[in-house]
């Protein structure tokens, strides 16, 4: 291999590698060679340290989100790695670089593009969903999508910047707008609700309440930072969020689960004029009741998805400067080969998962 800037980290008679392939048709997938991507102009391709396996690509796997691209596609949409090879017309970036790639790419044809405010594009692209994915030795991404990763901070925490934490950061901070001193309610302590929690707290919300069925995700979000953790099915949860809120009710609720009872019961815990946002996706429909109470009672519910890419490298200051600790997301390591293991753990709760990654690249 060789390291200089500009020349291929990578062996040199280097034309296949192994990736997960996912048929979307019959929701089979295998792991097995492929031709080895080469970037296009303004492309970088990248070597894969980590790649998080996230409820979206359960959701590709079992047919409640339809595939956006290809029959036959590489899943994984959250990554980091270290840069292998440039494409034509890349500057400012150099073969070496760890980077994590945005999880989508901007059209660069819809008017949002062509005012180059490419965090608004209205037909975004999905990474795994519309083109090949991060589980994978190497992965493509734009050049203009990459963030540069402190030397301080692993490729583990890097990996999920990219979703599991950039997309709770864009809810809280953008999103919802919480403020110091708003009360926070997070349903949903897993992948995503862990880190609502956690940057509701960095935001100075208080007091924060989340609500699990799992015993070991309540304890988690006391660990974490929350005041209160609640079982939703205590018949006095209403009572309870009343008390500690002064019987106003939530400033601003996340729902992480995305299903009619999570949303039902979060809206309900909601203070007037307080914000719902929607973070969590299932097949589910979803409704907010009368609408002369919800007008009345001035809730808005807000949908959410994703993130700027400029969120990324914000997160990855505050776990560079120790602002934000991220030890408690990883939960488990799976190399490629044993991606469908890393699947089943996620998909059965096994052990009350935070994120699962895979480690294309293990010795």
């Amino acid at each position: 291999m060789t390291t200089g800037k500009g020349a291929p980290l990578m062996a040199a008679n280097t034309t296949t590698m192994r990736a997960q392939r996912l048929d979307t048709t019959t929701r089979t997938f295998e792991v097995t060679n492929v031709p080895l991507p080469s970037p296009g102009p303004g492309e970088v391709l990248i070597k894969v340290a980590f790649s998080g396996i996230c409820h979206s690509d359960l959701s590709l796997l079992d047919g409640t989100f339809p595939a956006m691209g290809p029959r036959v596609i590489t899943q994984g949409h959250e990554a980091s790695g270290t840069i292998a090879e440039l494409g034509a017309g890349v500057e400012r970036w150099h073969v070496g670089d760890r980077v994590v790639p945005a999880a989508g790419r901007p059209c660069g044809r819809c008017s949002a593009c062509r005012r180059a405010e490419y965090g608004r594009c209205t037909a975004l692209q999905l990474m795994a969903f519309a083109y090949d994915g991060a589980w994978a030795e190497y992965t493509v991404a734009q050049a203009q999508g990459l963030t540069l990763i402190p030397e301080n901070v692993s490729m583990e925490h890097a990996a999920i910047l990219a979703d599991a934490v950039s997309t709770p950061f864009a809810a809280v901070a953008h999103t919802a707008k919480v403020r110091v001193g708003e009360s926070v309610g997070v349903w949903g302590i897993g992948g995503v609700g862990t880190h609502v929690l956690q940057i509701a707290r960095l935001v100075g919300a208080a007091p924060i309440i989340a609500v699990d069925l799992d015993p070991a995700a309540r304890q988690r979000a006391l660990d974490l930072g929350a005041d209160f953790a609640l079982d939703p099915r205590d018949p006095d949860l209403a009572a309870h969020v009343a008390k500690v809120t002064g019987g106003r009710g939530l400033d601003a609720v996340f729902d992480a689960v995305g299903r009619q009872v999570t949303f039902d019961q979060a809206l309900g815990a909601l203070a007037n004029g307080g914000r719902l946002v929607g973070v969590g996706m299932s097949a589910e429909e979803l409704s907010v009741g009368m609408s002369m109470m919800f007008s009345l009672s001035r809730k808005q519910v807000l949908g959410h998805l994703g993130y700027d890419p400029s969120d990324i490298g914000v997160l990855a200051r505050l776990v560079s400067t120790g602002r934000l600790d991220l030890s408690a997301s990883i939960s488990n390591v799976v190399a490629l080969e044993d991606i469908a293991d890393g699947i089943s753990l996620l998909r059965d709760g096994t052990g009350s998962p935070v994120r699962i990654l895979v480690q294309p690249n293990a010795a």
